[in-house]
C-alpha cells in the first residue's frame, strides 16, 4: 500500500477547498529531460517537477501558533505540508500542499529497510520590515540532488522545488515568529517507498517539506561547549557517504554523543585515521584559528575530500572570511592582522601543539540551525584542551563573521544570498 501522498490528485473535478494554482490545460506541455534514471544515472524522458501542476488544499481545521517563548526546536509544525511523489513509470507527479499530517507507508517500503531516505534543513527570516527571505536554498536543492544520485534516488528540478516551498511559506507565514533571533525552520526530505524487499532502487518515492517555527539556538547568549575527541569510532571514511546528507550519517552518532555526555562533554569531535585528522563537529563543520607569527590569523577548516559534509554555513563562513582578506567585503569587527583563509587537513596533533603554545585562538562548528557554535574545551587522550573564548562567549574571528552572516540572513545586510519570499 503506498502513501496516501504519494498519490497524484487528479486535475478536474476539485473539491471546493482544493485550489490548483497555476495554468492545467489538458494538454499542457510537461517539462521533460531533466530527471536522471535512479538505476542508470542517465537522463530520462519523463516529466520533472512543475509548480503549474500544484494544487493546494487547505486545513479546515488551522492551529493558532504558539507563543515564541515556548517554541522548542523541532517540536511545533506548521498546519501544512508540501508533497510530490514519483513513479519510474510516469515521472514527478503533481505537487500538492495539504494539512500536515501523518504519512501513509507500507510495512515494507524501502526507506524502512534499506535507508533510502535523504533530508534537507534551511530557514525562513522575517525581516523588521516584515519581509520574509530564504538563505541560498540553491545550495540545499544542490545537495539535496547529489544525495539523490548518491543513493539511486530521481533528481529534480531544484529551482521547481524552491518555489513551491515559497508557496507553502505564504501559505503558513503567520507561523514565522515576529521576534529578533526565530525563523522558519524547513525540512525538505525524500524517501523510497515503493512496497518491495529487495536492494534496489526505488520504483516510487516521495518529496515531502515541513516547516516548524523555532528560536535562536542559544536564547541566552552564547554557551561554549566541550567536545570529546572520538578515537574509537568513525563518522565516515573515503570512498563513502559522509559528504551526503542521509538520515544513515546520524543514527550512528547518537551512541557516540551519549558516550560523549557520560565523560561530562556536550559533543563529540570527529577524528579520522592514526594520525587522528579532524573532520566534523558532531553534526557540524569544523572550524579553527590559529594565530602565527608576523600577526598572521589562520582560519582553517577540513577539506570537501569525500568524508566531510559541504554545510551551507561552512561555504558562507568561507566565502564572507576570504572577500573580507581580499578586501572585497571587509566584515566589520575582524581583529587586525593578516587574515589567511585555508581549507586543508588538521590533526589534533597540530591543535593539541597550537594550544599549548597559545596559538590556537579559537575553534567553533558551523551549521544551519546554530550557525556558529563556539567551543572552549576539547577532551582528547586523557587530557582537556582549552580554548580560550570571550566574555560572551564567542571569539575574535567567529564573532564579527556570526554578526555578518545572521545580519545578511535577517534582511539587515544585503546580499543575493537572501531570497525574497514576499
Amino acid at each position: 500500500m503506498l502513501s496516501s501522498l504519494s498519490r497524484a490528485p487528479r486535475a478536474l473535478s476539485l473539491p471546493r477547498h482544493v485550489t490548483a494554482v497555476g495554468p492545467r490545460l489538458p494538454h499542457a506541455r510537461h517539462n521533460h529531460n531533466v530527471t536522471r534514471d535512479p538505476m542508470t544515472g542517465e537522463f530520462t524522458s519523463l516529466p520533472d517537477i512543475e509548480v503549474s501542476r500544484l494544487q493546494v488544499i487547505r486545513s479546515e481545521n488551522p492551529n493558532s501558533p504558539p507563543a515564541a517563548s515556548s517554541l522548542v526546536f523541532g517540536h511545533t509544525f506548521t498546519d501544512h505540508m508540501l508533497s510530490i511523489p514519483w513513479s519510474a513509470a510516469s515521472g514527478w507527479g503533481a505537487p500538492q500542499i495539504k494539512p500536515y499530517g501523518p504519512l501513509v507507508l507500507d510495512p515494507s517500503a524501502t526507506v524502512f529497510h534499506y535507508a533510502q531516505e535523504l533530508f534537507e534543513g534551511l530557514k525562513a527570516y522575517r525581516d523588521a520590515n516584515g519581509k520574509i527571505t530564504l538563505f541560498r536554498p540553491d545550495m540545499n536543492m544542490k545537495r539535496m540532488n547529489n544525495t539523490a544520485q548518491r543513493i539511486a534516488l530521481p533528481t529534480f528540478n531544484g529551482d521547481a522545488v524552491i518555489e513551491l516551498i515559497k508557496q507553502l511559506i505564504r501559505i503558513d507565514k503567520h507561523w514565522i515568529p515576529d521576534k529578533e533571533g526565530y525563523s522558519l525552520y524547513i525540512r525538505p526530505t525524500f524517501i523510497g517507498t515503493q512496497a518491495a524487499l529487495g536492494i534496489a532502487p526505488p520504483s516510487e518515492a516521495l518529496l515531502f517539506v515541513i516547516c516548524s517555527p523555532v528560536g535562536p539556538y542559544y536564547p541566552q547568549g552564547f554557551k561554549p561547549v566541550a567536545l570529546y575527541g572520538t578515537t574509537e569510532f568513525s563518522r565516515a571514511a573515503p570512498g563513502g557517504i559522509g559528504a551526503y546528507k542521509l538520515g544513515a550519517n546520524y543514527a550512528p552518532g547518537v551512541m557516540v554523543q551519549k558516550e560523549a555526555a557520560k565523560k561530562g562533554y556536550i559533543q563529540n569531535l570527529w577524528l579520522h585515521g592514526p594520525d587522528h585528522h579532524i573532520t566534523e563537529v558532531g553534526t557540524m563543520n569544523a572550524f579553527a584559528v590559529f594565530k602565527h607569527d608576523g600577526g598572521v590569523i589562520e582560519l582553517v577548516t577540513p577539506p570537501l575530500d569525500g568524508m566531510i559534509l559541504p554545510g551551507v554555513t561552512r561555504d558562507s563562513v568561507l566565502a564572507l572570511a576570504r572577500d573580507h582578506a581580499s578586501g572585497k567585503a571587509i566584515i566589520k569587527g575582524m581583529p587586525g592582522g593578516k587574515l589567511v583563509v585555508n581549507e586543508r587537513a588538521v590533526t589534533m596533533k597540530e591543535v593539541k601543539e597550537a594550544a599549548a603554545k597559545g596559538q590556537l585562538a579559537e575553534f567553533f562548528g558551523t551549521g544551519t540551525a546554530a550557525v556558529i557554535s563556539p567551543v572552549d574545551r576539547i577532551g582528547y587522550l586523557g587530557e582537556d584542551l582549552h580554548i580560550p573564548v570571550g566574555p560572551d562567549g564567542m571569539g575574535p574571528v567567529s564573532r564579527p563573521i556570526w554578526k555578518h552572516l545572521v545580519g545578511i540572513q535577517t534582511g539587515k545586510i544585503e546580499h543575493p544570498w537572501s531570497v525574497v519570499v514576499e
